[in-house]
């Protein structure tokens, strides 16, 4: 494990922390006036790898061969310039800082880091961090990584799991549900709740939707029939060319039977402290993996059904109530735009003419529905 210390003066800035993947739905925006949680898990840490925050450059001031290099590999709106490598922790695991009051940013409901680093070491006042916790945004503290430096404390660092100890540990612990309530702000008795699909869903589908889209070769593309079914087919019919599916997607990953030689693309799962793609061996060694939150994966693949309630008599002590059955949104699932749009612009295969026409149809609103 390791703490994270002031770079000036090496005062303790946290509490002891293990290394973990950044999470996929870490630069999502959701809703309107919505309270989204914690981001990282208490005791845990992942380093954000390209930079987050202000000051911008608009695309117009950005050469070609500079985006590249940090590597975007499409227009946007604009990047940010401020330093890459920022350590995202809990704001619970934070020790030694004080706000910086100027520095509230364009907040709304809480902090919300537009005007960067607004926590400082509390013994010499250095900016070491910046605390999120605005309405719409997942809270978090972002340790600069060039006002911190990290020490280890136990004098060995923990090898990560293997991919056979993630199957047999998610098979006893639970996964991420693709539904949840969600927390809003204007309720009239304070906050209010409506049952939605989950933005971690969202935000995971928008990752791995840009890279089945590169998987895809502007071909139709068929995915498990199901829930993967209600959370890809209907984007990938809307951006991809009509026809019959040239394309198969499966699901694959530890514990699950080999796919076979015919399979193209595979949803696999994102090792969760390493934050690397499982990868097949055999026949399949060669289709495109399309990385998903092994939370997500560990669903699609083992969906948990909601037992029915006994025709007579009483519920069984095990069993739990179905009735009335649990809410459900009122919409089709949206892919999170901004997630799609982060990943796609960093695949090289989105320089491909009919990759750049779906980005500008992004920008245009032409794809409104499916986001």
């Amino acid at each position: 494990m390791f703490v994270f210390v002031c770079a000036r003066c090496d005062a303790e800035l946290t509490v002891p922390l293990s290394q973990v993947a950044l999470p996929a739905h870490a630069r999502q925006t959701y809703g309107n006036g919505v309270q989204l949680p914690v981001l990282m898990e208490s005791g845990t840490f992942a380093v954000d790898p390209a930079p987050w925050g202000g000051p911008w450059r608009m695309w117009d001031e950005i050469d070609p061969g500079e985006a590249e290099a940090r590597g975007i590999y499409a227009p946007v709106h604009a990047l940010s310039d401020s330093t890459p490598g920022a350590i995202v922790i809990a704001p619970g695991d934070i020790r030694g800082t004080r706000l910086i009051p100027e520095k509230r940013g364009g907040a709304c409901c809480g902090l919300d880091g537009a005007d960067g680093p607004n926590m400082a070491c509390e013994a010499c006042g250095l900016p070491v961090a910046t605390r999120v916790d605005d309405c719409s945004l997942w809270q978090a503290a972002r340790l600069s990584s060039d006002a911190v430096r990290r020490v280890l404390v136990d004098g060995v660092h923990a090898a990560p799991f293997s991919w056979a100890e993630l199957a047999e540990l998610a098979e006893k612990g639970e996964s991420t549900p693709p539904l949840e309530p969600i927390a809003t702000w204007g309720g009239r008795v304070g906050s209010s709740y409506y049952w939605s699909w989950s933005p971690q869903w969202e935000a995971a589908a928008g990752q791995a939707l840009a890279h089945l889209l590169v998987a895809a070769e502007g071909q139709p593309v068929k995915v498990p029939d199901g829930l993967t079914t209600d959370v890809f087919q209907r984007a990938l019919d809307a951006l991809l060319p009509a026809g019959p599916p040239t394309r198969r997607a499966v699901l694959a990953g530890p514990g699950e039977p080999a796919p076979d030689a015919g399979v193209d693309i595979l949803l696999v799962p994102v090792h969760p402290q390493t934050g690397q793609t499982w990868a097949p061996t055999g026949p399949a060694a060669a289709a495109y993996p399309v990385p998903l939150p092994l939370g997500v994966w560990r669903w699609l693949v083992s969906p948990q059904l909601y037992l029915p309630v006994p025709a007579s008599g009483g519920i069984p002590q095990d069993v739990l109530r179905d009735d009335p059955l649990p809410p459900r949104p009122n919409y089709l699932f949206r892919v999170d735009r901004r997630t799609f749009q982060h990943t796609l612009v960093r695949l090289p295969a989105v320089r491909s003419p009919w990759m750049r026409t779906i980005l500008e149809n992004l920008t245009q609103d032409r794809s409104a529905d499916i986001f």
